[in-house]
């Protein structure tokens, strides 16, 4: 039974991706690109027919622009580097870990202050960075934070965003640091 449909296109990085979370090899995850999605380059959900299902039976889309256009400049996500791919697939799988934690009116209520709430959006965000770190990502985390922030064609607003609802390096790094203590205490 094949558990993750993967373009052939990008298979090597979503591969990389998954690697760093053995808990979602026997979950049924579809990556698929999509002409636009907006606010975003990557966007993960559970599928909708699975929604209704227990946990352990969902399945899950991770959505993936062809293309996104950054100060009148398009690019497509296909030539993105490799490791920046792998760190934004990261980041995806990330929001997968917190919604197989969550019951169904919890990822109504979830999807609702998404929609709604800047802050919920903070929330959110920041807890997939944070499954991705915890999971051994933080050096494709950080080159793709860096790409974005450092990207000359890339416009001020779009970095605002990524600064605004998204762990910075620096939170990075202390994740990294806390994690390495424990892992020394064990």
């Amino acid at each position: 039974m094949t558990t993750h449909h993967i373009p052939k296109s990008i298979e090597n990085e979503v591969k990389t991706a998954l690697s760093y979370y053995p808990k979602l090899e026997h979950t049924k995850i579809s990556f698929k690109f999509k002409k636009n999605i907006k606010k975003s380059t990557m966007q993960a959900r559970p599928s909708f027919g699975s929604f209704f299902k227990s946990r352990k039976n969902r399945s899950y889309l991770i959505l993936i622009s062809e293309t996104f256009k950054i100060s009148d400049k398009k690019f497509l996500t296909k030539h993105i580097p490799s490791d920046i791919l792998i760190g934004w697939i990261g980041h995806e799988l990330g929001h997968i870990m917190d919604y197989q934690n969550r019951s169904k009116l919890n990822l109504i209520n979830f999807g609702i202050r998404y929609l709604f709430s800047e802050n919920h959006i903070v929330e959110a965000e920041r807890a997939a960075d944070t499954f991705a770190v915890n999971h051994g990502m933080e050096s494709y985390i950080l080159k793709t934070k860096n790409f974005i922030l450092n990207h000359a064609d890339i416009n001020e607003n779009y970095k605002n965003r990524i600064k605004r609802f998204y762990l910075s390096p620096e939170e990075i790094m202390e994740l990294v640091n806390t994690r390495n203590e424990k892992l020394q205490t064990n």
